[in-house]
């Protein structure tokens, strides 16, 4: 960008004249500051919805979790214990066995997850922060207690205080061939609410909390297990000790992360982050031929003033690059000031959460929402090579204006 190149634009901005096509660009400009104001909000806030299950499956799960290589359990030996026990960053082994069974309680039934875990369970606090009715607790003088998700404490209208109603659990017994009475093709065990737990609405809907022994009696799974959760140090490195694990316990495991546990919600978490990012871009390109054709329209109302300055000795070069700048000026000061009141709308929702839930029990308050600096980046460089892509053919346009008044 040269001298000639200031003298030239002073030229065209000199002239005051309000047109059909400053309001264009105006509006042009606006469209993309609100597009890309639009798309950092949103894609700041699938980050912060990511962040979010990330920090209550990380509270709540185990950091590893072995499963049998094929089928649904296994026979949970003592030296398959000591196996694991032998690592040093090791902190906690809870055995889990877990099957859907049908819940009832005072003439109400529906089906859930009933998840038999060992009683250091309890000790690991990993439901500490999400009890909000009655106590945690699995066993208590000789007496087993369940803990249920809210979710189906609603459905069920299960009340902890209550110590009249037990709650019912039918699970399909083993049926032998003749056999014709109903209430002998499934097992009947009743165990006592003891509290109630509010994490996220997969869990709450769906889980049930009981002892381990009460779940091998239910399931007829005696000596058997669905999974062992693996707790680890604080600074123990999570992929080395997978590794290590995976190598003592052979291949009739898998040992599995608490993000590859939960991998399939990750991948569609960022596949709706794509597609929002890619709906945004289209709406910012959409705004961005606007551009396109305010420079069109400008190339022809300023015809006679390139015809000036190509007799001054301006070259096509000259005049392309005015009208490509042009093009730049307008969609980037768009784009820099959405970027600007995008950034500080999520930052003054982070300090103050601005938008609520607007429901008493959500796990929190306000919506969250985090800034990757990623994806400001990709953002910029979209509306970039929109931006170029738009403006380059009135550029041009103007420069084959030019060839053709030199011609005659």
């Amino acid at each position: 960008m040269n001298l000639s190149y200031f003298i030239a634009r002073r030229y065209f901005l000199s002239k005051k004249k309000k047109s059909f096509i400053n309001v264009i660009s105006i509006i042009s400009m606006l469209v993309v500051a609100i597009g890309t104001m639009a798309l950092v909000i949103v894609l700041s806030v699938f980050n912060g919805m990511e962040d979010l299950l990330r920090g209550l499956y990380s509270n709540v799960d185990s950091n590893l979790v072995v499963t049998p290589s094929s089928g649904k359990t296994f026979d949970y030996t003592p030296n398959l214990r000591d196996q694991i026990s032998a690592i040093d960053e090791v902190t906690y082994i809870t055995d889990v066995i877990e099957d859907n069974a049908l819940i009832g309680y005072n003439n109400a039934k529906r089906v859930a997850t009933v998840k038999g875990v060992a009683e250091n369970f309890i000790d690991e606090g990993r439901l500490d922060n999400y009890l909000v009715f009655g106590e945690l607790k699995l066993r208590e003088d000789n007496v087993n207690y369940a803990i249920v998700g809210r979710g189906v404490q609603y459905d069920l209208s299960i009340n902890p205080k209550n110590d009249f109603h037990t709650i019912q659990m039918y699970f399909p017994d083993e049926i032998k061939p003749g056999q014709l009475n109903p209430d002998k093709m499934y097992r009947l065990r009743n165990i006592m609410p003891g509290g109630v737990f509010a994490i996220e609405k997969s869990y709450d809907e769906n889980l049930i909390y009981v002892p381990v022994s009460f779940a091998e009696e239910l399931f007829n799974k005696k000596g058997q297990r669905s999974s062992l959760e693996v707790q680890l140090d604080t600074k123990a490195d999570t992929r080395a000790v997978k590794e290590q694990l995976q190598q003592v316990l052979g291949a009739d495991f898998r040992v599995l992360t608490n993000d590859e546990v939960h991998g399939g919600l990750y991948k569609v978490l960022s596949y709706e982050k794509f597609f929002v990012f890619l709906t945004f871009s289209v709406i910012i390109a959409i705004a961005s031929i606007n551009i396109f054709f305010s420079l069109n329209m400008l190339a022809i109302d300023k015809k006679k003033d390139v015809a000036i300055l190509t007799a001054q000795g301006a070259s096509s070069k000259l005049i392309r690059s005015i009208f490509l700048y042009e093009g730049c000026i307008v969609a980037f000061t768009g784009a820099f000031t959405g970027l600007f009141l995008g950034l500080a709308i999520v930052l003054l929702q982070q300090e103050f959460g601005l938008v609520t839930m607007g429901m008493q029990t959500a796990i929190m308050d306000a919506y969250p929402v985090k800034i990757e600096w990623a994806d400001i980046f990709f953002t910029i460089l979209c509306i970039i090579i929109v931006t170029l892509i738009t403006a380059i053919q009135p550029a041009i346009n103007a420069a084959k204006n030019v060839r053709l008044s030199e011609l005659q």
